[in-house]
């Protein structure tokens, strides 16, 4: 029996589209143990079961494909961040959830610092394009936090200062590990314990910072 073409393309595409996201999730795994600078395409190719020749047919280089992999990671971290900003809660309730989004994303996906400030200094438009995509607009809390200083609940504070408050003290612990970790005489366990309380601090430290 002769199968029509049509579903001969679909098998095919079928079978890209596993084998793209294989390797998608493969890299992942391999980025998140060595980093951008550390991983190796055939440690990712082995990783994946595939061969090597394979791998450079699909993403020609390393670069390209943890570009892939970031930008599966901002389709699902950056639009989460969007919703938290627009949503009808008060400024306490948001810097809870942008703190907690944040640092879950960067727990399970510890090479994004790099990747970031990396890309930010070599090619700033190939990030600004997923903070487009996304429509994030911090600025527009600042409308909120105006009025709720109104209301006596909070103490005046610009936006963009709340907004990279939060993102700094979220990222720092993941950017400079080896040296926290050194000074403070860490394992990786107790690292690993550190970084889990670091949300409760930030929260409580931010929203410290602002109470009346």
């Amino acid at each position: 029996m002769v199968k029509p073409k049509n579903y001969t393309i679909s098998v095919m595409h079928a079978v890209t589209e596993n084998t793209e996201n294989q390797i998608l999730i493969a890299a992942r795994e391999v980025f998140i143990a060595k980093g951008l600078e550390g991983a190796r395409m055939q440690e990712i190719a082995d990783h994946a079961g595939i061969n090597k020749s394979l791998l450079h047919y699909y993403f020609r280089s390393k670069e390209k494909l943890f570009e892939a992999v970031f930008s599966e990671v901002a389709s699902n971290l950056f639009p989460a961040l969007q919703q938290v900003l627009v949503a009808e809660l008060g400024i306490s309730e948001k810097i809870n959830f942008l703190v907690k989004i944040y640092l879950k994303g960067l727990s399970e996906n510890p090479f994004i610092p790099a990747f970031v400030i990396n890309t930010l200094n070599t090619d700033p438009e190939k990030f600004l394009k997923y903070i487009k995509k996304a429509e994030i607009n911090p600025m527009m809390l600042q409308i909120q936090i105006d009025e709720e200083v109104a209301k006596g609940l909070i103490r005046p504070v610009r936006a963009e200062h709340l907004m990279v408050n939060i993102i700094a003290m979220c990222v720092f612990p993941f950017i400079a590990r080896p040296i926290v970790q050194n000074v403070f005489n860490m394992s990786n366990r107790e690292y690993q314990k550190y970084l889990e309380s670091r949300q409760n601090e930030i929260i409580d430290f931010v929203l410290k910072s602002i109470t009346v």
